[in-house]
């Protein structure tokens, strides 16, 4: 019998300082992955942005050093450097070593503020091994070191000058005991510096990245703000309305910008933030303008007629495809919900943000006949297409019903039933969807073989979609529906597995693929259910022993490695053109079985990324995916024509 535990005061650990922060990183920057050393770099500049907010600082720049480091630094008033009156240390030192503190807590430092939680330096500080800080203030240049979140040095003076500047300047090094990697991508830095700008207009960022040869620069700048953004989201796509709508307003604590633009385009793209932050699960002033929007429209539609009064209204839908928009928010006290502050819960936006937007766009329709006449015609056309793919997905579920089973004929199930444990994989056609089916594992792996390639969603509206045969074999196997109607609860696979031959074709049906998932079953990519099978270029046989390699490069190695060891046993190689010149126990040792596969998996990091390349790739513009390719083709290590 186990002797009895005392509990006591004495179990109860108290983690003192940034102690909480190194043993739960997840909890305050969400990830230790890619976006969680990402996230260390717009903490930094969040506080920048903030004093910018305030009317003090005009020019930022972020800097990638050639050993991975990062300084930002700006031309703000300066950390403070005095001493705190409640901890007794200079409150630079208390800003990088305390959580929860900072000028944002209603001490009267910055009435608006995306650093909400005051957390952000202190929990940069704390996932560095290292962090330099610099403060300029009353001409001197003040100094302090930090390791692992400790304080190193006591607050210094290390310079002074006589220009009468200010301004803050950190440089700090990610702890490679915290993060799964500690190199810094400069695309990713980009794409959120660039939206920072947007947001405020005016507002200089510089980026450089000093580890490339010559350095690599970025200037943003923007008198336009977030017209300018939506201009920039628009600019692989064709307008319908030339004219950007866009307001201003500000009113006791609240100030919104709204811009908007259609396109000829079927998705839609409504970007919302507060206090600079990306609300990308929405939130009140997200509702607010969407309401507004639809009333607006349905409202200057029956009074000009267009919609007849017997006639079904415009629904949300309907007013928001092939849209563009961007709705900032800037407020005193938002409530975000979560660490994350991925929703704004201020529900009083709701009606501001609500009431200025109706009052806008009617002036903007009224005032702009042509503009308005074809945006109506955009969401008739809209209305009529949805009332099709109702009726597509009734004959569908009618189908469904009367044959002997609603899964299609093409498919080789699994036994499995949870689907937690399943997997489908989509083949490449009929060859090699045979080799597949034989040389699978039938309790968890079922396989649906895809003749050719599908049709391009991206130049399609949803009646078009639900036409395609080999579409409807995906919905109906995977079982969660598609667009609006779609539940992830029912998913029958949590591994959905694209297996293509490794040429262009192949890439070709991959991207197609992938782009009816982003566009009409969002949540299968934003949930990591997506994955691409890596399948070998190379069979390499000497004697009994067989090898497969998956690029050049692998396979150059190898071939370097048997000859150095002087065999005499002839080498032989296969070069694989496609999935279907393997047979089923080759396939399942290199592609399927469990212990020796490579798996992709396929994620969106940055929502507004994917929505530009999938346009640029899969849209109607050929002068922006020539550009994309002629920007990209260094970056291509095998091509296969």
């Amino acid at each position: 019998m186990a002797q009895k535990q005392e509990y006591g005061a004495s179990q109860i650990e108290v983690l003192e300082g940034l102690k909480p922060v190194r043993l739960r990183p997840g909890m305050y920057i969400g990830s230790t992955g890619p976006a969680g050393l990402h996230h260390l770099v717009y903490e930094i500049v969040d506080n920048s942005v903030d004093e910018a907010l305030a009317g003090f600082c005009k020019n930022i720049t972020v800097s990638i050093e050639q050993d991975n480091s990062i300084i930002v630094s700006d031309d703000g008033r300066g950390m403070p450097v005095d001493i705190h009156p409640k901890m007794g240390v200079p409150a630079v030192e208390v800003i990088h070593t305390q959580l929860h503190a900072g000028g944002k807590f209603g001490g009267g430092g910055y009435k608006v503020s995306g650093g909400l939680h005051g957390v952000g330096a202190s929990v940069v500080n704390a996932l560095s091994t290292h962090m330099i800080v610099q403060v300029r203030r009353d001409n001197k240049i003040y100094e302090q070191e930090y390791f692992k979140g400790e304080k190193a040095t006591k607050l210094k003076v290390v310079g002074e000058y006589k220009t009468g500047k200010t301004g803050s300047r950190t440089q700090f090094w990610p702890d490679p005991e915290i993060f799964d990697e500690t190199v810094y991508d400069y695309g990713t830095l980009q794409r959120r510096l660039r939206e920072m700008a947007f947001l405020n207009k005016g507002l200089s960022i510089d980026l450089v990245d000093k580890r490339t040869s010559p350095q690599t620069k970025d200037h943003f700048c923007f008198e336009g703000g977030i017209k300018e953004f939506v201009e920039y989201l628009n600019h692989n796509k064709d307008a319908i309305n030339p004219t950007i709508f866009y307001y201003e307003t500000e009113k006791k604590g609240y100030s919104v910008e709204v811009a908007l633009q259609y396109t000829d385009r079927y998705s839609e793209n409504i970007l919302s933030f507060a206090n600079n932050i990306h609300t990308n699960e929405g939130g009140f002033h997200e509702v607010g303008f969407k309401s507004a929007l639809t009333r607006t429209i349905n409202d200057y539609a029956k009074r000009n007629k267009f919609i007849k009064e017997n006639e079904d209204a415009l629904l949300g839908d309907d007013v928001r495809e092939g849209l563009t928009a961007v709705v900032s928010v800037k407020l005193t006290n938002p409530q975000f919900e979560g660490q994350t502050k991925a929703k704004l819960g201020n529900a009083e936006v709701k009606g501001f943000v609500e009431t200025n937007t109706t009052e806008q766009l009617t002036y903007f329709l009224e005032e702009n006949p042509k503009q308005a006449r074809v945006i109506i015609d955009k969401c008739l056309k809209a209305q009529r297409a949805r009332e099709a793919a109702r009726k597509a997905r009734e004959i569908t579920r009618k189908t469904s019903v009367l044959e002997t089973t609603s899964l299609p004929g093409k498919l080789a199930d699994c036994s499995e039933k949870d689907p937690a444990l399943s997997e489908i994989f989509l083949v490449e056609g009929d060859s090699a969807g045979g080799s597949a089916k034989q040389g699978r594992d039938r309790k968890r792996q079922a396989v649906l073989p895809l003749r050719g390639k599908i049709l391009n969603v991206e130049k399609a509206r949803l009646d078009r979609v639900l036409s395609s045969e080999e579409i409807k074999n995906m919905i109906t196997a995977f079982g969660c529906n598609v667009g609006k109607d779609f539940d992830i609860d029912k998913l029958r696979y949590h591994k959905i597995i694209i297996m293509t031959d490794a040429d262009v074709d192949g890439a070709h049906i991959r991207t197609l693929l992938l782009t009816f998932f982003f566009r009409y079953m969002t949540p299968l990519v934003e949930g990591g259910y997506v994955y691409a099978a890596q399948p070998p270029l190379f069979r390499v046989k000497q004697g009994k022993q067989v090898w497969y390699t998956y690029s050049d490069a692998e396979q150059d190695k190898l071939l370097a490695e048997l000859k150095g060891k002087g065999s005499s046993n002839k080498i032989e190689i296969q070069r694989y053109k496609g999935l279907g010149e393997m047979d089923f126990n080759q396939l399942w040792e290199t592609t399927m079985d469990y212990d020796h596969r490579t798996l992709v998996r396929i994620t969106v990091e940055d929502a507004q990324a994917a929505d530009e390349i999938f346009t640029t790739l899969m849209g109607d513009k050929v002068p922006p995916r020539k550009q994309f390719i002629e920007e990209n083709a260094r970056y291509v290590k095998n091509l296969d024509i």
